[in-house]
This record gives structure tokens, C-alpha cells and sequence, in this order.
């Protein structure tokens, strides 16, 4: 087995390759029936597993070659290696985590008969139960010398191997061969699984309740993006699946979980690339009381216990360095902007300059736009991608997050922020928005965007707002893009950080 390719196979390749497979899914399924015709499982429900592969090397890592321990263990795992001689066989078993072990079968310890049928009907892949000696090798190699083994699972398809190597695409489709072949796919799932745990004990440990959100909605809402639909046979009903999960957990605010987070899947109906995924996992945190300063620090908290846990300060990019541990600034939106096209921007531009500007930076722009969303527009081509060390970028127009608070010092914009980190945005806070009148102003403008076609815009939820006319209390709200942080310390795409992305079907 080799490391994943770049190449794209070519229909010749392709043809060439699915003969050869079925060639061999033919001998494989042949051995199979042998199995069973000779009273043999070739799927039993479990086998004698004592110890695992990493317990064995753990217990007897430093041996003398040729030494014998005298302790007899039950191991099992996937062949990835093997090598038949006359009287003596050698394997290389692998176990989930990637540790392997070698296994000897001679003549003298199994038999005729036994060493027989592993030669005739074993191959890579395969897993199989060993039972022996605990010895090294003549050459020093930690082995279980054989006294018993036994078919664990008969494998009817071969493992890529240096004739049908893993190229990117299939890798991706076929993630359990990505697993099995590359070490490095196994530490994505393995990191991700820790980020996202160490995510989780942030928030509960500064007293955050974790509740479950519906998925499925009668009204999208809390983002603006464009859903999927769906029909709910039992009450003849149309729904969305969630956008995002904000509306319900501001809900549970206002009925007095003051600290709630939900950890979970959320899905919009959008574009696909290296960042961007039809199916994605978020963070949300609402906390009573608190602002968008207290929850820049509530990221700050969450992205440098992650960076604690994977033992790392900086991030090497091929853009440069991330600093974690250095300061995290704060930039406006305006005064940014204005400095990138050097010319004074302000939420009173026209946008009829703005469109000027965006002709001059070749910034490609809807006609049909307003002045914000040009400015909206222009920040995240020409200044965004600049931004490599951790910086809020914050001070933006009320059209940016409908669901934010204005401004408590400047007139016409709102108190929200974008996290960006490596030139990408990673996650999103405000002081929220608690007046149920101008929510509901807010609201009412975009259901009429909804109305003239702007398939982004939020609808107006009514629940939503009787729920803000009971009262909730001031709060903060932040937003965490969980795939996208696990890119940052991964520096890899999105498709390679979700273990199963949505991929387009396979042409015939």
C-alpha cells in the first residue's frame, strides 16, 4: 500500500482496473466457499483476542533477536503484509489505531495442514486471529510466533496496493480505504474528534448548557442562506432542514437557560468548494447578559484550549505563520476598507462610488445591490484575505446580521464581529438583538427580499418574536464554524476534514 496519488484516472485505466478486480473478487470469493465448505467460518461472531497489537508492543518492545518470552497472547487484525516461504510464513497485521505487529506460522508450531490453508486462502486484507508466543525474530522483529489462527473476516476486495493506488477523488468516496491505506486520514478523524471534545468542556465548564435543537423547520431562520426543502408526509407540510441553530437556542434564553450551546449539523442549499459544504458542524453559544467582547473571549478561550490540546502555539501556513499566542486585534470595517482601495469609505458612500471602487479592483458586483452589501462585498475580496493572524473584524452594517443590536456609540452600525484567521472567517458573535419591534422591522425587510426573490433572505418567524415580546434578557451570541476551525490546525480542505463529505454520484 502506497500514499494517495494526484492522478486521475483515465477510462482505459478505469476499464483495465475494474477486469482486474473482478478477476481477483473471483479467487477471493472462491476461498470464501472454501472456507465454508471445510466447516471453517469465514465470518465468525468473534475470535480470542487477549490483547491488542499496541498492548503487545507496549509489554515487549525491547527484545533481543531470537528471544522468547514465554507468554502466549490472542491477537487480530488486517493483513497488509504477507509473505509465504516453504515452511515459514510472515504477515504484517494493523489494527484501527495503525499500530501493526508481525505474525510467524512455521511448519513445526501449526501443522501441515493449517500452514496449508493460510497459504491457499489468506490474503491482503483479510483479518485474522493468531494465538502464540510473544518472540523475536532472528532479526529482531517483534512477532507472535503462531500455534492456532483462524479466519476473523474474508476481505472480497483487494487493498490499493502499488498497482491501483488511491488517487484524491476516490479517497474522499471511499474514505474506509483512505483510513485503512494513509496514517495521516486516521489523525484528521482522530484530531477532530479532540477539538471538537475540548470545544464541548470549554463551554460546559464555564457552566454552558448543551441542549438539542429541531432540525427539521417550519420557518428557516438565524442565517442568511438559501435552505433545503422537504415535505413532512404526517402533516402535509412543507419544512426546511435548519440553517442554522440560533432562533431555538435564544428561545431557551428567554425561558431562563441563561448559558446554552448546541454542538451539530446544520444545511444550506449552496455552492460547494475547498471551504464550503452543503453539510456542516457549528458551534452556537448564547449567554445571558454578556456582549460581543464577552464572547471574543469566549472564542479566544475555546481556540487556544484546542491549540493546548494538540500541543501546538503557531500554525504553519503556505501563506506564513499563525501566531495563536500573539495579540488578536480588532479592525473596523470602514477604516479597513478605506486604507485597502486608499479612499475614505463610510457607511454615507454612495453606491454609485462603491461600484467604482469594485470595477477598479475588479471585485465582481450585482447592480442590483445596495450600498452595504457593495461594502460587504468589497471587504471580503480585497481585505479578508490579507488578515493572516487572528483578527475581529467588527463594526459592521445592520444588513450583515439582522439578528445583531445597533451600535451602542455609532450611528448605523452594529455590534457584531467576524473572526478571521488565515485569511478565512472562522466565526461570527454579536451583542444580540433582544427589541422584539425592531426585530421584527428587521425581520419584515427580509421576508420582503424573500418575497423579490432573494433566496438567502430569513423569513419571518413569528414564534421567534412572541418569544421576544416576553422579554430576554441582554446576551451574546457566537458562532463557530467547527469544520473550518479543524482546517485551521489540520491546513486542509474542507472535504478532507468532514469524514464523509457530500460528493456528486459516480458517472458510470
Amino acid at each position: 500500500m502506497t500514499n494517495a496519488q494526484n492522478t486521475t484516472p483515465t477510462v482505459q485505466d478505469q476499464a483495465a482496473e475494474q477486469a482486474e478486480l473482478s478477476e481477483q473478487m473471483q479467487f477471493r470469493l472462491a476461498k470464501r466457499a472454501r472456507l465454508l465448505e471445510s466447516g471453517r467460518e469465514a465470518y465468525p461472531v468473534g475470535v480470542e483476542r487477549t490483547h491488542t497489537l499496541a498492548q503487545v508492543r507496549q509489554a515487549h518492545g525491547h527484545l533481543e533477536p531470537g528471544e522468547e518470552t514465554g507468554q502466549f497472547v490472542g491477537v487480530a487484525g488486517r493483513v497488509v503484509f504477507v509473505r509465504n516461504t516453504g515452511k515459514l510464513c510472515f504477515a504484517t497485521l494493523q489494527e484501527g489505531d495503525g499500530t501493526r505487529l508481525q505474525v510467524m506460522l512455521s511448519l513445526a508450531k501449526v501443522g501441515e495442514e493449517s500452514l496449508a490453508e493460510w497459504k491457499q486462502l489468506v490474503d491482503l486484507g483479510d483479518f485474522v486471529a493468531v494465538h502464540g508466543e510473544v518472540v523475536a525474530s532472528r532479526r529482531g522483529e517483534l512477532s507472535v510466533m503462531a500455534d492456532a489462527w483462524s479466519m476473523a473476516s474474508k476481505a472480497l476486495r483487494p487493498l490499493p496496493t502499488l498497482h491501483n493506488e488511491l488517487n484524491d477523488e476516490t479517497r474522499v468516496r471511499r474514505r474506509y480505504l483512505d483510513l485503512i491505506v494513509r496514517p495521516e486520514a486516521r489523525d484528521v478523524v482522530v484530531k477532530r474528534a479532540r477539538i471538537i471534545q475540548t470545544v464541548r468542556n470549554v463551554l460546559v465548564e464555564r457552566g454552558y448548557v448543551e441542549i438539542e435543537t429541531p432540525i427539521l423547520q417550519l420557518v428557516h431562520g438565524g442565517a442568511s442562506a438559501r435552505p433545503f426543502e422537504t415535505h413532512l408526509n404526517a402533516f402535509d407540510q412543507d419544512m426546511t432542514l435548519r440553517i442554522a441553530t440560533e432562533l431555538y437556542l435564544k428561545r431557551a434564553v428567554v425561558g431562563g437557560i441563561e448559558r446554552v450551546f448546541e454542538i451539530g449539523r446544520v444545511f444550506r442549499n449552496e455552492g460547494v468548494d475547498s471551504s464550503h459544504s452543503p453539510e456542516f458542524t457549528t458551534l452556537e453559544a448564547y449567554e445571558a447578559y454578556a456582549d460581543q467582547f464577552t464572547m471574543a473571549e469566549r472564542i479566544q478561550e475555546i481556540i487556544l484550549a484546542c491549540a493546548d490540546a494538540l500541543g501546538v502555539d503557531t500554525i504553519e501556513t503556505e501563506r506564513g505563520t499563525i501566531d495563536l499566542r500573539g495579540p488578536w486585534r480588532w479592525l473596523s470595517v470602514y477604516p479597513a476598507l478605506s486604507e485597502a482601495v486608499g479612499r475614505t469609505i463610510t457607511p454615507r458612500t454612495p453606491v454609485e462610488e462603491l461600484r467604482r471602487v469594485a470595477e477598479e479592483h475588479e471585485v465582481a458586483v450585482d447592480p442590483a445591490w445596495d450600498a452595504e452589501k457593495h461594502v460587504l462585498e468589497l471587504f471580503g475580496e480585497i481585505v479578508e484575505p490579507t488578515l493572516l493572524q487572528p483578527t475581529f473584524v467588527c463594526d459592521y452594517p445592520p444588513s450583515a446580521q439582522p439578528l445583531a443590536r445597533q451600535h451602542r456609540s455609532e450611528h448605523g452600525l452594529i455590534e457584531a464581529w467576524d473572526l478571521i484567521i488565515g485569511g478565512m472567517e472562522r466565526g461570527t458573535a454579536f451583542s444580540e438583538l433582544i427589541d422584539p419591534v425592531v426585530q421584527r422591522e428587521r425581520l419584515t425587510e427580509q421576508s420582503r427580499r424573500a418575497a423579490a426573490g432573494d433566496a438567502e433572505a430569513m423569513r419571518l418567524d413569528e414564534d421567534f418574536l412572541r418569544a421576544l415580546e416576553h422579554g430576554a434578557p441582554p446576551m451574546g451570541g457566537l458562532g463557530l464554524g467547527l469544520d473550518r476551525l479543524i482546517m485551521l490546525f489540520t491546513d486542509l480542505g474542507i472535504r478532507e476534514t468532514i469524514l464523509f463529505p457530500l460528493m456528486k454520484p459516480e458517472q458510470d
